[in-house]
């Protein structure tokens, strides 16, 4: 079976291990601040990808 991929579902997943990464990269560089708010923007983002893209059901 072929599935397609959704391409805001996509956007939203490398949008989050970019704000992963940054996060990663700031707590090395000791701006605890900013880490702390990319690791909160990419849980957020991670939620509304999963109620906002997939259609809000999460049997899928």
């Amino acid at each position: 079976m072929t599935e397609t991929v959704n391409p805001l579902s996509a956007a939203l997943a490398a949008l989050a291990v970019v704000l992963f990464a940054t996060a990663l990269l700031m707590m090395a560089a000791d701006r605890l601040a900013v880490a702390g708010f990319c690791f909160l923007s990419a849980s957020l983002v991670i939620y509304l990808r999963e109620t906002r893209s997939l259609g809000g059901t999460a049997a899928d």
